[in-house]
């Protein structure tokens, strides 16, 4: 494998426009998901494998033949599949990941999702794996759960640092907003307003209080995974700042550990030895840097709010009953409404960083009961919720039904992962299986 190049060094102007162009008209502007779900098996309740003769692989198989997908493969093994620009893709622990292109609307994602889990379900019941839309694997632990033949999870799960990372990669499930932006300074407004709404968001989304069969003392676990997980490349970027740029956020990017690159398809490791600063500054054995490694190396950054040509907010429990699309229209009748986030902000106005970091490593144990300076979290959500609401509605779409799911629970001053508990200890009297067909997709 030869590590000679001659192309010319890669350099921050490069990167910078390479968001730039991820500038779009507010016509253009739609939202979009990513849905991550556990696969187990039905007879068992225990992780699905990727392996064993009915397992994820064989579903992928399976479900590709049936519907006309394409693979997506590593090393000619099917990690995934493709149909135009939609996917379904496995994380590193076979969590299976749909992601759609996005849609002007609400309601054309849930038309999409809908669709897909009819034809998936009858492929899914042959191989007698159901789908959970939980936040963390309620049953099996990491340590039963094997990596997916997928290179880069190989090298991540050997790399990341943290004593909560192999719970991280193997056992968790989340949700995923996506939203557009006009300006850089308009992509910095979101960006700034999406972290500060994340651990209200995380909190009232908690939904992964039960992993491995017990009642962890957590109501976001999954969130909690995260908290343990690289703090180099973790958590929000920089100080939630007021005065935030592309440049900025690159330089967060750029200052952070590398992991490893691709040359000819072949991983080269890297194991943190040099930042990516330091790499298109110097080369590194041989090596220089070009935009595909700084895209690779922007996808193993996880802040709870990414910046790509678009926004996308990676801090939700993976939930269902609705609660999925109330996640997005939260977040598109404040984005996508300049009143609404002058009201966020006035909202918030009383809180510093040091109020939403603390908010942020508080509410996987307490969720909406958690406080944030003075104030109950459960407060604030409930004035996030009707600023929402209202935005949608002078928005003229129809979408501020997709509310309706998370009212019952956020103007009660709690979370999904409280009503399970209420439940585990009561109704289900800690029957992992009543808690299985309650959370079953």
């Amino acid at each position: 494998m030869s590590s000679l190049q001659t192309k010319e060094k890669l350099d921050k102007k490069e990167i910078i426009k390479s968001f730039e162009r991820g500038c779009k008209p507010c016509s253009e502007h739609k939202t979009g998901i990513e849905y991550e779900r556990l696969p187990i098996f039905s007879a068992t309740n225990k992780a699905a494998d990727y392996y064993s003769e009915f397992g994820v692989c064989n579903f992928l198989r399976n479900f590709a033949k049936e519907e006309n997908w394409d693979y997506i493969t590593d090393d000619y093994n099917i990690i995934g599949l493709k149909q135009g620009h939609d996917t379904i893709t496995l994380e590193p622990g076979c969590q299976m990941e749909l992601s759609l292109k996005p849609e002007n609307t609400i309601d054309d994602l849930e038309k999409k999702i809908n669709s897909l889990d009819k034809k998936m379900k009858p492929v899914l019941n042959k191989s007698g794996i159901s789908l959970l839309s939980y936040g963390v694997s309620p049953v099996s632990t990491h340590k039963s759960i094997n990596l997916i033949p997928k290179k880069r999870y190989k090298i991540m799960a050997k790399y990341l640092w943290g004593i909560l990372s192999d719970v991280m990669m193997r056992e968790t499930a989340g949700i995923q907003a996506c939203f557009d932006f006009e300006s850089e300074e308009d992509a910095m407004l979101k960006f700034k307003i999406a972290n500060k709404l994340s651990p209200f968001m995380t909190a009232m989304f908690a939904n992964s209080p039960i992993r491995g069969g017990v009642e962890t003392g957590y109501k976001s676990f999954r969130a909690l995974s995260w908290l343990n997980t690289d703090n180099d490349r973790c958590g929000f970027v920089g100080q939630i700042d007021e005065n935030f740029s592309f440049e900025e956020y690159v330089n967060y990017v750029l200052e952070s550990p590398m992991i490893f690159i691709n040359r000819e398809n072949t991983p080269v490791e890297i194991n943190g030895k040099v930042t990516f600063d330091e790499f298109m500054k110097n080369g590194w054995q041989g090596f220089e840097a070009d935009i595909d490694d700084f895209n690779l190396h922007a996808n193993l950054y996880f802040p709870e709010v990414r910046l790509r040509k678009f926004i996308e907010i990676r801090n939700h429990d993976c939930v269902n009953k609705g609660l999925q699309y109330a996640i997005l229209a939260i977040y598109k009748g404040i984005l996508y409404n300049k009143t609404a986030i002058k009201e966020i902000e006035e909202l918030f106005k009383d809180f510093d960083y040091r109020d939403f970091s603390e908010l942020r490593y508080n509410v996987p144990k307490g969720a909406l009961d958690s406080k944030i300076g003075k104030f109950q979290a459960k407060d604030i959500a409930k004035e996030i919720l009707y600023i929402a609401e209202k935005s949608l509605i002078e928005q003229n779409t129809g979408e501020e039904k997709y509310l309706d799911s998370i009212k019952e629970y956020t103007m009660n001053g709690i979370s999904p992962a409280d009503l399970i508990i209420r439940n585990w200890n009561g109704l289900w009297n800690k029957d992992i299986k009543k808690l299985i067909k309650y959370i079953s997709a």
